[in-house]
């Protein structure tokens, strides 16, 4: 059995419409997968599951979601160990988590994208790349940059935003 991470990408279903973590358990346990549990009510999931490759595990979650939801949401999968060596890759691990964020990527990005968000971003705002996922110092309140809006699946690829906090959560309920 593997433990795996599953982060899903803007999980509002329709105008005031939430995802409720107990249906995306039950939606995890139904497809068979074993012990799902969640962290906050912002689309982190973890379970088990049978040795498979990511993107297999990814596209049964994505038409899982999409037939019991209603809404094609991006899921982006690890295992356990490759979130615990995620979690401490973080090159920033003394500022506050809440404004550190990770855009964690299906595809990894490559230095062209840190060149480019480097030309956007504004001073206080420091970037680094590991292993293909994009670390963010926002200096402050994420919301408050205009950076934020560069962060997308059109201008980066599939991808999803999480903050530190989360990040360190989700490595401390693999352990």
């Amino acid at each position: 059995m593997t433990t795996y991470v599953a982060l899903l990408h803007s999980i509002v279903l329709g105008p005031g419409k939430r995802l409720v973590m107990a249906d995306l358990k039950a939606m995890a346990a139904e497809l068979g997968f074993g012990d799902p549990r969640t962290w906050v009510a912002t689309g982190n999931l973890i379970f088990e599951g049978d040795d498979a490759p990511l993107a297999a595990i990814e596209s049964r979650l994505e038409a899982a979601f999409r037939s019991r939801f209603g809404k094609h949401v991006d899921i982006i999968l690890r295992t356990a160990p490759a979130w615990q060596q995620l979690a401490v890759q973080n090159p920033f691990p003394r500022r506050n988590g809440a404004d550190i964020g990770i855009r964690v990527m299906r595809t990894p990005l490559g230095p062209d994208a840190l060149s480019t968000l480097g030309r956007i971003a504004t001073p206080g705002i420091a970037l680094a790349l590991a292993e293909g996922n994009l670390w963010i110092d926002f200096g402050g309140k994420p919301s408050e940059t205009r950076l934020l809006s560069h962060l997308t699946t059109k201008k980066l690829g599939v991808g999803t935003l999480r903050n530190a906090n989360t990040v360190n959560a989700l490595a401390a309920m693999l352990a």
